[in-house]
This record gives structure tokens, C-alpha cells and sequence, in this order.
């Protein structure tokens, strides 16, 4: 893999918390021409509850990547859609918070979240829907090994209007992003 696997070291994935409304609220603010047109994020109380209470840990699981050192939110993991039975499989929803874009934490962010959805999820594949706009997210998901598998129009409404996205997966028997293990 190729991302920075000191990053790994510097962070950690915990779920989401009440505790988090404020920060994550205003890294959202701030970060929302970064995120423009690619996801919309939770900028409001109400929005931020919503998204609390949609963490059920069976369905969906949403985290948030911090710095060990400091606790500080450097931006958001999701694994959505969680579907169990003969699938196995979740679908991965991200964003970095500014001033932290660029500088390799989310790519160490997902490299965690892929590794949790396999050991912890007990997922067998996890999948991520891009824009083939969003340059920055493809370069991240190559980076960590998935694989692109197809393209569909029209395949995610997001503010207002069905945008096209690229299909990538992971799968369990896949090379998996490098974490080291404490």
C-alpha cells in the first residue's frame, strides 16, 4: 500500500458521541466548500442527532477519526447499509475535516475502518460509491487496494440531484491496508 503507515500510528477511530456535537458541528461548517458537491455533512443540532441515532452498530456504525495525542477530530468513517445473511458487506462514507485534508490521516482513517469492518463487522466486503469527479477519493480508495468494479448513473441522490458514481470494493481475501496491531 501506499500511504503513509506512520499515520496509522497517530490515530484512532472511536464511534461518534453526543460529546462530539460541537466540534464535529463547526469542522463541518468550516469544511463544507472541501465537501462540495460530495457529501453533505450534519451541520446542525437536529442534523447531528439524526446521525447519532442512525449509529445503531447493526445497520450502520459511524465513527470519527481523532488524534491520539490530542482527541482532536480530524473527520468522519462510516460504515453504512450494514447487510447481513449472504452478503456480509458495508459501504464506507467519509470526509476530512479542514485544516487536516491532504495530509494522509483519512487514508489511515479508512485503512482502520476496513480493518474493523473485517475483524470486528465480521464483513466479508466493503464498498465505496465516488463521485468520478471527486479526485481525492479515488486516489485514496486505489491507494488502500479496492478494486473499481463498475459505474452507475443516477445511483446516489445527494442535495437534490442523482449523481453518478464509480463502484469500489474490498474484500476480505483482498491485500488488506497495512495496521499495525497494539
Amino acid at each position: 500500500m501506499s500511504f503513509e503507515p506512520d499515520r496509522i500510528s497517530q490515530v484512532v477511530l472511536r464511534p461518534v458521541a453526543a460529546d462530539d456535537e460541537e466540534g464535529f458541528l463547526e469542522l463541518a461548517r468550516v469544511s463544507v466548500d472541501l465537501h462540495h458537491p460530495w457529501v453533505r455533512l450534519p451541520r446542525t443540532p437536529s442534523s447531528f442527532s439524526s446521525y447519532l441515532s442512525r449509529s445503531d452498530q447493526v445497520t450502520a456504525v459511524c465513527m470519527v477519526l481523532c488524534r491520539k495525542d490530542q482527541d482532536d477530530l480530524l473527520g468522519m468513517i462510516n460504515i453504512n447499509d450494514i447487510v447481513r445473511g449472504p452478503y456480509q458487506k458495508g459501504v464506507l462514507g467519509y470526509a476530512v475535516f479542514l485544516p487536516y485534508a491532504g495530509q494522509g490521516y483519512m487514508a489511515a482513517g479508512v485503512a482502520l475502518a476496513v480493518r474493523h469492518a473485517f475483524e470486528h463487522l465480521d464483513l466479508n466486503r466493503v464498498e465505496a460509491d465516488i463521485q468520478p469527479g471527486n479526485e481525492a477519493s479515488l486516489r485514496l480508495v486505489r491507494r488502500l487496494g479496492f478494486r473499481k468494479e463498475g459505474f452507475s448513473p443516477g445511483f446516489i441522490k445527494i442535495a437534490g440531484l442523482w449523481r453518478d458514481h464509480e463502484r469500489w470494493a474490498i474484500t476480505r481475501d483482498m491485500e488488506l491496508p497495512a495496521v499495525r496491531r497494539e
